[in-house]
């Protein structure tokens, strides 16, 4: 009985371990042309939406940056600073999905030596 019980308890602890935790990642956040997204962070890009694919869950959890602190490239398309919360797979460097959103200033990504300039 002390076997099956302790079966069952290392069963539930793997299956828990498989399950993405929200991470909260900060860097450069892309918005180049319509429906393309990814952020740039300390570990690398992490793509959120290719335009014509679909929509990853919670996309719709990140404001709209243009209006203040963003860095115009392309018309309204740009980039700016900001954390999203995410449940990702590390090993496929996969977004599952977008958990929250916050705009930061411009000047706290351009600060951060881990990150890589955008172009």
């Amino acid at each position: 009985m002390r076997a099956m019980m302790f079966g069952l308890l290392a069963m539930l602890a793997a299956t828990g371990a498989a399950e993405a935790a929200p991470e909260r990642r900060c860097g450069w956040l892309h918005n180049p042309t319509p429906g393309n997204h990814w952020l740039d962070d300390r570990d690398g890009e992490w793509i959120l939406s290719s335009q014509g694919g679909p929509e990853l869950p919670g996309m719709r959890r990140i404001p709209d940056m243009t209006t203040r602190e963003w860095v115009r490239t392309n018309g309204y398309y740009g980039y700016g600073c900001a954390c999203l919360t995410m449940e990702v797979n590390r090993a496929q460097r996969q977004v599952l999905r977008v958990v929250a959103a916050e705009q930061l200033p411009l000047s706290r990504c351009r600060a951060d030596r881990s990150l890589r300039r955008p172009d």
